[in-house]
């Protein structure tokens, strides 16, 4: 049996994978190695638990809540909220705990299931790793030492959580965004109302599409993954731009007034250069993934911004960041993690802070997005595959060293497994558009052969 923790926590096709049974005995397994229960007399462990809109999230939330309460920990129900918005309950609140159940931009039959620990911080792989030994443990048949009477956890409903994430989000703006005109498609997922409340409360005016979730749609044709309803009513309704949630609002996309993409990389650049004038920039460093476009690079050097790059993943980003004590990185996908605001990336600040810059300079977000040059890349998802063995096939290092040789210094190829999905990315940067389709192409039709 692989491992059960991925990337980004557990995740699975819900009720098939991800069962009541796995969600409860899970909680139970981290209640044990995060709030350490039964540890010491007279401390009441606390938990926060959110979830977005996902039909799923409903019975997975009963297992998770249950898990919890029946370890005797206190469980504070926040409703369907955002990602970020758990982790800064679950920090101030002071709770030992947080659970999030999403699959963030995935499809809705899938769900999943993440932890925060104390301060509401991502865990380390050591924690999980406990998290998942004591689950299977226990699961093998050694029963747990359960808690009576007053020991077991209470259930309330924390229906503040929603008032005090958007106060936080609104009171860390730099400034305020009257005048402006913003279109969100929140994906019909966790920040449908959350986001457009946000930018109200800030002094925009706010245009929403994807905001109707109904526990089936979604990610269904809309939010950071489909742009095209995002382009489209930013035109029609002349705003000054469009931000696009996923469907736990951990990232943001966005598009200018002419319904141009503006992607994560592009985002991490208007922000860098809006805190390093701010004197807000720490070490005048970002932090971003080897995905990252190369013109992104040559922006940053070009501004005198040092710019660090990790293996992809927001965790990796996050753990270089705190390493390092700097204040901003992300992924090209829209994750963006400031780091003296929010622990994790969090879709609903990132759309602000790219309002406050357009806000404060009076410039169009297509204008101050230029200040990078994307490179053609190209991005294919070969699905089906043995994504275990692409570090591995002599075959397809061999197809990667000839396209490296045929690219130069131009370009550049990356291939790498999802750590959420089961597939293969296989992503080409080159000179020009045709080059780039070319290779990637070849290379998708390689890594077929050969891991299919």
């Amino acid at each position: 049996m692989g491992r059960l923790f991925g990337t980004d926590g557990v995740r699975g096709v819900a009720n098939e994978g991800l069962t009541a049974e796995l969600a409860l005995g899970l909680s139970v397994s981290a209640a044990h190695v995060l709030a350490e229960v039964g540890s010491f007399e007279g401390h009441r462990p606390v938990a926060v638990v959110g979830r977005d809109p996902r039909a799923s999230g409903e019975f997975l939330e009963a297992a998770v809540v249950a898990g919890l309460a029946s370890a005797g920990v206190d469980v504070l129900r926040v409703g369907v909220l955002p990602t970020p918005a758990v982790a800064y309950l679950t920090g101030s609140l002071g709770a030992d705990l947080g659970v999030m159940l999403s699959a963030s931009h995935n499809p809705m039959p899938d769900n999943g299931i993440k932890f925060f620990a104390q301060g509401g911080h991502k865990l380390a792989d050591e924690l999980e790793d406990r998290i998942e030994s004591l689950y299977r443990e226990h699961g093998a048949g050694q029963p747990w030492a359960r808690p009576t009477g007053e020991g077991v956890g209470r259930v309330r409903d924390y229906d503040e959580g929603f008032d005090n994430y958007v106060a936080h989000l609104v009171g860390v703006l730099p400034n305020r965004l009257d005048g402006l005109k913003v279109v969100i498609d929140g994906a019909h997922g966790a920040a449908s109302r959350v986001s457009p409340e946000a930018f109200a409360r800030a002094g925009a005016e706010v245009v929403t599409i994807g905001a109707d979730p109904d526990g089936l749609n979604i990610n269904d044709g809309c939010g950071s993954t489909h742009l095209e309803g995002l382009r489209a009513a930013v035109v029609e309704h002349e705003a000054d731009f469009g931000v696009a949630h996923d469907g736990d609002a951990d990232r943001c996309l966005a598009v200018d007034a002419q319904g141009e993409e503006i992607d994560g990389d592009q985002i991490l650049a208007v922000l860098a250069l809006a805190m390093r004038d701010a004197g807000r920039l720490r070490k005048d460093t970002v932090v971003a993934t080897v995905m990252s476009n190369l013109g992104f690079k040559l922006a940053m050097a070009r501004e005198g911004i040092e710019l660090l790059q990790t293996a992809v993943g927001d965790r990796y980003v996050l753990e270089e960041m705190k390493r390092g004590g700097y204040a901003l990185g992300g992924e090209q996908s829209g994750h963006v993690i400031a780091l003296d605001h929010a622990t994790t990336g969090d879709g609903t600040l990132t759309g602000l802070m790219l309002a406050a810059r357009v806000a404060d300079t009076g410039k169009p977000l297509g204008e101050l997005a230029s200040v990078m040059e994307r490179l053609p890349q190209v991005l294919i998802n070969v699905r089906d595959v043995d994504k275990s063995r692409v570090d591995t096939s002599a075959e397809l290092a061999a197809a990667v060293s000839d396209a490296e040789r045929e690219l130069g210094s131009t370009g550049r190829v990356l291939l790498r497994s999802s750590g959420t999905e089961p597939l293969v990315r296989v992503m080409v940067e080159a000179a020009d558009k045709e080059q780039a389709d070319s290779v990637a192409g070849r290379l998708a039709d390689v890594v077929k052969s050969s891991l299919g």
